[in-house]
């Protein structure tokens, strides 16, 4: 086990993630790309978890040592404890958990075969519940640890296209907030960031057959453009960092303004 220096807290500025141990998952493209660099960028050692193992090595080679790559289909409790094991084998603890990975295909629900639903549901909710409870469970005997889960936007206000996706996160949501309510006494904390349209590879992908979409979503977006990957990143390392400390069971929209509380 070759564990990095664990920060006393009074070393530590508001902001700072030096040594802290980082799982990402989905963190090979997109949005969780965007996050693992952050967190690196403030210190953290990141663990870069994809389905796409090689990419995830490509990533983690970029970040630099001690970054680590692991591969990881978060649909699979055998496989999300396997990564567990593995990054607790190498740095002997996890302080924050990311659950990023995600995944959707856009169309109307009465026309969707369960199949699809089944696959959206096993990465989106699914995926969530076992990352959190296989990390979490360590994070308790730790006595500490943050879990920031990635939402959407389309969990508050819904999204046409999106039926099963939606409520998958509306789920993420409220079960951010029930595990905050059930690890506070264990000085773990959770939030969630929701964010709108992004422009990741995914979008891309969804917008495939609609190149309409992205015009229309940035007339009503009040900052008149899609949010980019490090956007999130920002708002994922505030909550992932000492400064947010007292905050737990929040969700945070970071949409430009397309959606308000």
């Amino acid at each position: 086990m070759n564990s990095p220096h664990t920060p006393d807290p009074a070393e530590l500025t508001a902001h700072d993630l030096t040594g802290r141990i980082c799982v990402v998952t989905g963190a090979a493209s997109g949005i969780g790309r965007g996050i693992a660099t952050r967190l690196a960028a403030e210190g953290a050692v990141v663990v870069v978890a994809d389905l796409d193992e090689e990419a995830a090595r490509a990533v983690a080679e970029q970040l630099g040592r001690p970054a680590l790559a692991v591969g990881v289909d978060v649909s699979d409790r055998e496989r999300v404890d396997a990564m567990t094991a593995q990054v607790m084998d190498r740095f002997g603890r996890i302080d924050v958990l990311v659950n990023n990975a995600g995944w959707d295909t856009v169309g109307p629900f009465l026309e969707q075969d369960h199949e699809v639903w089944d696959r959206i549901i096993g990465i989106n909710l699914c995926g969530t519940l076992h990352c959190s409870q296989s990390v979490v469970r360590v994070m308790v005997q730790q006595g500490h640890g943050t879990v920031v889960n990635i939402a959407s936007d389309a969990a508050r206000v819904g999204s046409s296209g999106e039926a099963v996706y939606s409520a998958c996160k509306g789920g993420v949501v409220a079960f951010t907030k029930t595990l905050a309510r059930e690890t506070a006494r264990h000085g773990i904390t959770a939030n969630a960031v929701c964010p709108g349209p992004a422009d990741t590879p995914l979008f891309a992908s969804l917008s495939e057959e609609n190149p309409k979409l992205r015009a229309s979503l940035e007339r009503a977006i009040p900052l008149r453009r899609l949010a980019q990957p490090e956007d999130l990143a920002h708002a994922v390392a505030f909550l992932a960092s000492p400064a947010s400390r007292y905050i737990t069971g929040q969700t945070l929209s970071v949409s430009g303004g397309l959606t308000m509380a």
